[in-house]
């Protein structure tokens, strides 16, 4: 009798041994899986700060926020564009649920390249048809899809402002980089709407920070009346460069995006970076959530800025019709 209780209770627990091994493993494999977003920028995260609070906002608009049901890994490429496939492939050995890549279309055709499977959420300024990223706006086919700026398609409305500007100018600059692939279209749409217009038009090349000295030079030789700078990503980044440059030899410049104006530029035209970034953000949370890259058509913007910093014009001796500082969104004083 003795035998047989100490034998019950060895096997009662034995047996509750088992069960509490189980136990941990059922309720890990009942956690549920937190998605993990790889987020890969040519930038640096200091410079950006702004555009990936927007980024963020946009995936919590979805119901997805950073930390409790989202995790974020981030790939910085500091300006270094020959790290981007590098830092493309980590991400897809991490297998992340999704790689939004805003902010610059070198990283979004790594991206593409990279892989097949894993959707992939872009914010640029440039046509992603003409460059390949995708079928169609409305269509945009494979695993890619996301938000266009319509930089180039601002052209004629930067040209106009700038004539606008100077109605009597004869001569405007225009500054490109002869390594994007849509400086060509771009030439065309310039020349397009100049015809319309009048001012003669000549283009200036710049691939590096040396060459836009050189181009700076050769424009002021020529006697420019004005300058237009292409949507680039070397001219984002080389943007004190620009608007120093432009200060110290008085030439009216254009620029495309508003950090332009606020860092010194004339005038600047174009998107909201933080609406662009934001709703890559929720086109980012839309797939996590099961939507198909594929069945998202790009976003294209509705509103546009137009910002003019008086304290430049003021700088270089301009001065600005009241007709055309009662059109801008914010004058910079």
């Amino acid at each position: 009798m003795l035998l047989s209780r100490h034998t019950k209770r060895r096997e009662f627990i034995l047996a509750l041994g088992g069960a509490a091994a189980v136990w941990p493993l059922a309720a890990r494999a009942q956690q549920p899986t937190i998605p993990i977003v790889g987020y890969l920028h040519s930038d640096s995260p200091q410079t950006v700060a702004g555009l990936l609070a927007a980024f963020r906002e946009g995936l919590s608009e979805t119901g997805y926020i950073e930390g409790q049901n989202v995790a974020i890994e981030y790939r910085w490429a500091e300006n270094d564009l020959s790290r981007i496939p590098e830092l493309v492939a980590d991400l897809v050995r991490r297998r992340v649920a999704v790689i939004a890549t805003p902010g610059s279309s070198a990283t979004a055709l790594a991206a593409k390249a990279a892989t097949t499977t894993i959707p992939i959420v872009f914010s640029i300024g440039l046509d992603p048809v003409q460059l390949g990223l995708v079928a169609s706006l409305n269509r945009p086919g494979g695993n890619i899809t996301g938000v266009n700026s319509m930089s180039n398609e601002l052209v004629a409305k930067r040209l106009g402002l700038l004539h606008e500007l100077l109605p009597t100018a004869a001569r405007f600059a225009v500054l490109v980089n002869p390594k994007n692939p849509t400086t060509e279209s771009l030439k065309k749409d310039v020349e397009a709407a100049a015809a319309t217009i009048g001012p003669q038009i000549e283009f200036f090349t710049a691939s590096t920070g040396a060459e836009i000295d050189v181009a700076f030079a050769s424009l002021v030789q020529k006697r420019a009346d004005a300058l237009l700078v292409h949507p680039d990503n070397l001219f984002i980044n080389r943007r004190v460069q620009l608007t120093t440059l432009a200060a110290r030899h008085a030439v009216p410049t254009m620029y495309p995006l508003r950090p332009d104006a606020e860092a010194g530029g004339l005038m600047s035209c174009g998107t909201k970076l933080s609406d662009a970034h934001r709703q890559a953000g929720v086109y980012t949370g839309r797939i996590l959530k099961g939507a198909k890259p594929a069945d998202l058509p790009v976003v294209q913007p509705t509103k546009f800025e137009f910002i003019i910093n008086l304290q430049t014009a003021k700088t270089i001796g301009l001065t600005v019709p009241p007709t055309l500082l009662a059109r801008a969104d914010e004058v910079i004083e």
